[in-house]
């Protein structure tokens, strides 16, 4: 048998690192198991969902390394809902209610008032045909429930009944239907709410693994019952803790809050934001890996914690600079050139500022520095001027390599009894207009003899 894994968002807004969390785990988890990963888009909502959210959740997943093996959409998958829905209204297990909102309000109200659970009573299944006629008549349309298997004999005694599974992350887990109203699964205006769709879906598609946030967990229980009614394998299932802000609050599509494409724009690598979404909250420590193979062989959606965990983009930052910092130029070259950093000496530009940038956009900076001369953040004071001028002339001659700054400070040192800060801080100022940096020893044969001596204060 096949893995066989997916990825269901709704396209009504840009996808966010919550819900990215749990691609990840379904696509490390495909890949460490050589399996299949479906991309399956809930755009049953014509108001809400959007073609243009579907194509940039597309993006983003690229953009992080995930490849689907398939693209799927539920809003082209009507005719199998409405095959399944019939098979179930057949076994009399998907029955009609004409109750209101309001109606149902008042019979919560009225049982919470008598202590009992405020599950819906299935008033509807004592209506008669004449019943149905006769509201229907009035104009009430229905909207349909699936008959949770909570009874013996009478649905209206209701008595425990639990359902079971051992779940990837949290171990074993029960829900008891009993606790539970049976679920609308159509609505009045004849579509399908997402329990139903899911459930035909996950079937059709030969769903084996199903990995998702803990807030499903009583969903599933229900969605258990409604694959096995309609003669189905239940897939494995598995709950992941949800993802918080650094603040506690939850994580929306609504506020576009750490939206993959934010994230993206801000200059994050993928991999730093992959590897902080799929391990903080385990036990592994939060590193930043270089690859998603690396990442699929210590993943282990058991390793996830119960509780929930908070997501800080600046724990993003050091993750970041930790990947460009041990980027080679190959992996860098492409957005490098599309920056206009290219040229024979490109690789070895790369290589001598990597080391003190936070974003590859960050390295424009300083081959502009290289190019043009220095940045007009510091000036030279007035007292190091003298000081720096006379160390332009113990310049060493060509040829240049990374030797060549120590043979220049040592013959500045000798003369001027200068040494520490104030040796090279008035010659970093003078050559870059900054006081921090690549090192000068790489610097200096970038900049070569000519390039240097045009600094010259």
């Amino acid at each position: 048998m096949t893995i066989t894994v997916r990825f269901a968002p709704s396209p009504t807004g840009y996808i966010h690192i919550g819900n990215t969390r749990i691609a990840l785990f379904n696509w490390l988890f495909a890949l460490k198991n050589n399996g299949r990963f479906i991309l399956r888009f809930d755009d049953t909502d014509t108001v809400r969902s959007k073609t243009e959210y579907a194509e940039a959740t597309i993006a983003d997943l690229d953009w992080l390394g995930i490849k689907p093996a398939l693209i799927e959409y539920q809003s082209k998958r009507i005719p199998n809902y409405d095959a399944a829905a019939e098979r179930l209204k057949a076994s009399g297990l998907l029955y009609p209610c004409y109750e209101t909102a309001e109606e149902l309000e008042r019979k919560r109200k009225l049982r919470l008032a008598r202590r009992l659970p405020p599950i819906y009573g299935r008033d509807a299944l004592k209506l008669t045909s004449a019943d149905r006629v006769k509201l229907e008549a009035e104009g009430r349309r229905p909207h349909w429930r699936f008959l949770l298997p909570n009874f013996k004999d009478d649905p209206f005694s209701v008595a425990r009944t639990e359902v079971h599974w051992d779940d990837l992350v949290r171990s074993r887990e029960t829900v008891d239907l009993s606790s539970l109203s049976d679920p609308v699964l159509v609505r009045e205006d004849g579509t399908y709410l997402y329990t139903f769709t899911s459930v035909v879906d996950d079937i059709d598609m030969g769903i084996s693994h199903i990995i998702r946030g803990n807030d499903h967990i009583t969903n599933s229980g229900v969605q258990i019952a409604i694959i096995e009614a309609l003669g189905a394998k239940v897939p494995n299932l598995g709950h992941i803790n949800l993802l918080t802000t650094a603040s506690g609050e939850g994580i929306s599509k609504r506020t576009g809050a750490l939206s993959i494409g934010s994230l993206r724009r801000d200059g994050y690598e993928p991999m730093a934001v992959a590897s902080l979404a799929v391990l903080i909250g385990t036990s592994e420590n939060v590193t930043a890996v270089p690859s998603m193979d690396a990442l699929a062989a210590i993943f282990d959606p058991a390793a996830t914690s119960k509780s929930a965990s908070k997501f800080d983009p600046a724990d993003l930052d050091a993750l970041n600079r930790a990947l460009i910092h041990a980027m080679p130029y190959a992996q860098a070259k492409d957005r490098l050139t599309a920056l206009g950093i290219e040229g024979d000496r490109a690789e070895e530009f790369w290589l001598a500022v990597r080391g003190n940038l936070s974003r590859v956009s960050d390295a424009s900076l300083w081959w502009k520095i290289i190019k043009d001369g220095p940045a007009a953040d510091e000036q030279l004071a007035e007292e190091d001027r003298d000081f720096v001028r006379a160390a332009f002339d113990l310049l060493p001659p060509e040829p240049w390599n990374r030797d060549t700054w120590k043979q220049w400070t040592d013959a500045v040192k000798a003369q001027s009894g200068r040494k520490g800060k104030p040796l090279f801080m008035p010659l970093r100022v003078a050559l870059t207009g900054l006081t921090s940096g690549p090192e000068l020893a790489d610097l200096l044969p970038l900049l070569g003899q000519e390039g240097t001596l045009a600094r010259r204060p």
